[in-house]
């Protein structure tokens, strides 16, 4: 049966990555489905915004790239869910809200980070790399204030507030699901090739690469006043 290459995969991303990142963004067409389709809208939007969350995406693949076992990756992600479920809900609820260009500038660097470690960046530098379990943790609580951030910047009124909420909140995960049952399948495809290690070596490189490039374009949204 026929693999994935390794060179397949990297062109994948690099094709598909830019334009995601278009479509991440909060759109009118997203306020027209929440405005007129109920609380079932806000799943539909709460999914399409993981499944196009590339600085989301590339931080779980980073996650899923430094385990091998199904337990392991399986445990981190309930820790990086319950993070996000925490800080999405909570902050939306209370109206606690920041620049979602500076909590975005955030993420991506936990993208760097993620990649950073996976490259053994903190032995090159003589440093004992933190606990993954607890940054990832962490990352997850920033990952969910992020799209606390791009949930309240909807209008959604005050009827049902708690419940569209949650309902978004279910989105979210049923769109992590969705995107990460390919990148655990890649991954795992990926680790009976031979030539893994450049593999490995070759999409690390991308996330650091990714998460720098997005901390510049977030920071220079920023200092530039987009709305």
């Amino acid at each position: 049966m026929k693999t994935l290459s390794s060179k397949g995969v990297i062109t994948f991303l690099f094709v598909c990555v830019p334009f995601l990142s278009f479509a991440h963004d909060v759109t009118s067409a997203d306020q027209e489905i929440l405005r007129n389709g109920g609380l079932w809208a806000y799943i539909r939007v709460g999914a399409t915004h993981m499944l196009t969350g590339y600085d989301h995406l590339l931080f779980l693949a980073g996650v899923i790239f430094y385990l091998k076992g199904f337990k392991d990756i399986l445990k981190f992600i309930t820790v990086f869910t319950i993070g996000h479920c925490i800080t999405l809900i909570g902050a939306t609820y209370t109206g606690v809200t920041a620049n979602e260009y500076l909590v975005d500038a955030v993420i991506a660097l936990s993208v760097f980070y993620k990649g950073f470690e996976n490259l053994g960046g903190f032995e090159k530098l003589n440093i004992k790399s933190p606990n993954l379990l607890l940054m990832v943790g962490l990352f997850g609580l920033i990952h969910g204030f992020g799209l606390s951030t791009r949930l309240q910047s909807f209008d959604i009124g005050s009827d049902q507030f708690l419940a569209k909420i949650l309902c978004f909140n279910l989105g979210v995960e049923v769109g992590q699901i969705l995107a990460l049952i390919p990148i655990v399948f890649i991954i795992t495809m990926s680790r009976k090739q031979k030539q893994f290690e450049a593999f490995y070596k070759a999409v690390n490189w991308y996330i650091v690469l990714a998460g720098v490039c997005l901390f510049i374009y977030q920071m220079y949204g920023y200092f530039n006043g987009y709305h």
